[in-house]
């Protein structure tokens, strides 16, 4: 194995490398260019050969004005009138290559015919390419290629970055979520994926198995990023949140997940590509989703409070244990809840989304369903506007209500959306129906809107065009249906109720029938 050697990321200080934001190219890329007719004459060739950047120069020492990576490009200026140029070639190269210096290109004509044979030999020597530049071909010419191959790179960088965060963003969606994002990732980078446990052993992988050697390597370097204690509540100095460490010619990287809980990504490839960096840490995010919600004291007891559920246990019952890990602060009860009703302004929520909004609202108790998320939020936590999310919220309830709640917060989102403002909160003052006892509340509901019992469609559409204020346009908006069907129930539930709708007092009953209904 080789010796190891990991950067973790430490130090918000640490020196930036002086290289483009932008993914190098191949020197084979420009040399496969017909339009250049760039020829190699001497330094080593191959893949790992990269450039990025092109520099023109003609001093007789360029060290000071380079930056590293470059593609310097002289047409021999400098070179002295001497008998025997071998020294000053041989200094000359030195100086670029311990400039960092990526290759050098030299021009024909109008100084030289032919590339003089002592720098083909310093270029051998120090092991720097050498491409002869052919009278035709301009510098800025092999500059502006230079720039277009490395914008093409760029593209296809963020083409392939997007595609995997796509691709494993599905996969998060899968019954098997772990194992899938894990499979996924490994193809994307075409190496090993591995979670390891808080205790260092791994819960699972996919890919290539890397040699013992290697899988040993990526071990150690998940213990430079893993947590030294819960919540790193540790007095040592903090951990880095990812490393990399090459072993046995294997590059390795090791990401710690949000979740607080002690897991790692670890990824073995036998190559390390632009844009490598980024999709695994969105496989990190990810899976710091997916351990922080079926792992620990509080995901094992949300799990029991499904389970109950399904076997037939009441609400109240299993409230409890949904308040697992939860502190609201300001003295309210276990079982009561808020219900969040949310639809995304610009598109379909996926799980991912669905996932962030809960931790925004500060529940991780979410249901995805179609176009909408529902999220189960403790009473203790006023829910506030999400930017890009449209919200209904419900009034606090305890488990028995937690059903009409959840009706509360559905009407709450359709007037939210329908009058485009962000949040739209149940029952946001008291109003004088509070001073009727409920039970005659109802029963007088019941008995004025008999007639349209059996039509929810209806009583649907009266409760929200009286919401509305009569508004046709905005009613539609908040039922997804046209203006004119809008128009035909509500005339024909005013046919059945015999009422005249034009009369505030008739609106007024109307409207306290309807809220207690």
């Amino acid at each position: 194995m080789e010796e190891v050697h990991t950067m973790a990321e430490t130090s918000p200080t640490a020196p930036a490398a002086a290289v483009p934001p932008t993914p190098p190219i191949p020197l084979s890329a420009l040399l496969a260019r017909d339009d250049l007719a760039l020829r190699q004459l001497a330094g080593p060739t191959g893949p790992d050969v990269v450039i990025h950047w092109a520099h023109t120069s003609e001093m007789a020492d360029p060290f000071p004005y380079l930056l590293g990576g470059e593609l310097l490009l002289t047409a021999g200026v400098q070179i002295p009138d001497a008998p025997s140029p071998d020294t000053f070639f041989d200094a000359y190269v030195a100086r670029v290559v311990a400039a960092g210096g990526a290759a050098l290109g030299f021009g024909l004509a109008p100084v030289h015919d032919t590339v003089p044979d002592a720098l083909v030999t310093a270029c051998d020597t120090h092991g720097l390419p050498l491409l002869e530049v052919p009278p035709g071909t301009t510098f800025s010419g092999v500059a502006r290629a230079v720039w277009q191959l490395m914008a093409q790179a760029r593209l296809a960088e963020l083409r392939r970055v997007t595609e995997a965060q796509q691709s494993l963003a599905a996969a998060a969606a899968h019954p098997d979520p772990v194992p899938s994002v894990l499979r996924r990732l490994a193809q994307r980078l075409g190496g090993h994926a591995v979670l390891y446990g808080p205790d260092g052993t791994g819960i699972a992988a996919a890919g290539r198995d890397p040699a013992p050697a290697v899988a040993e390597a990526l071990r150690n370097l998940a213990a430079v990023v893993r947590p030294a204690g819960p919540a790193s509540t540790s007095a040592g100095p903090a951990r880095p949140a990812s490393a990399t460490d090459t072993a046995d010619g294997v590059h390795l990287a090791a990401y710690a997940l949000g979740s607080g809980e002690g897991f790692v990504l670890g990824v073995a490839a036998g190559r390390r590509e632009g844009g490598d960096h980024t999709i695994a840490s969105v496989g990190a995010v990810l899976l710091s989703l997916l351990t922080g919600e079926h792992h620990g004291a509080a995901g094992a007891a949300r799990s029991s409070a499904l389970v109950r559920l399904l076997l037939g246990a009441a609400p109240r019952e299993v409230a409890p244990l949904l308040a697992a890990g939860e502190s609201t602060g300001d003295g309210t009860g276990d079982g009561e809840r808020i219900v969040v009703q949310a639809r995304r302004e610009r598109q379909a929520p996926d799980a991912v989304a669905a996932a962030a909004l809960g931790t925004a609202l500060g529940s991780p108790l979410v249901d995805l369903d179609g176009e909408v998320v529902r999220v189960l939020v403790p009473a203790g936590r006023e829910p506030a506007p999400v930017p890009g999310w449209t919200l209904g919220v419900s009034a606090p309830a305890e488990p028995g209500g937690w059903r009409t709640a959840d009706t509360q917060a559905a009407r709450a989102l359709a007037r939210a959306r329908a009058t485009r403002v962000p949040l739209v909160r149940h029952g946001d003052r008291p109003g004088l129906s509070e001073l009727v006892p409920e039970a005659e509340a109802r029963a007088h509901a019941r008995a004025l809107l008999a007639p349209l019992a059996a039509r929810p469609a209806l009583l649907e559409t009266l409760r929200t065009w009286l919401s509305l204020h009569g508004s046709w346009d905005r009613t539609a908006v908040a039922l997804g249906v046209h203006r004119n069907t809008v128009r035909q129930r509500v005339a024909r539930g005013a046919l059945l109720l015999g009422a005249d709708l034009d009369d505030p007092d008739v609106r007024m009953d109307l409207w306290f029938a309807l809220r207690h209904s």
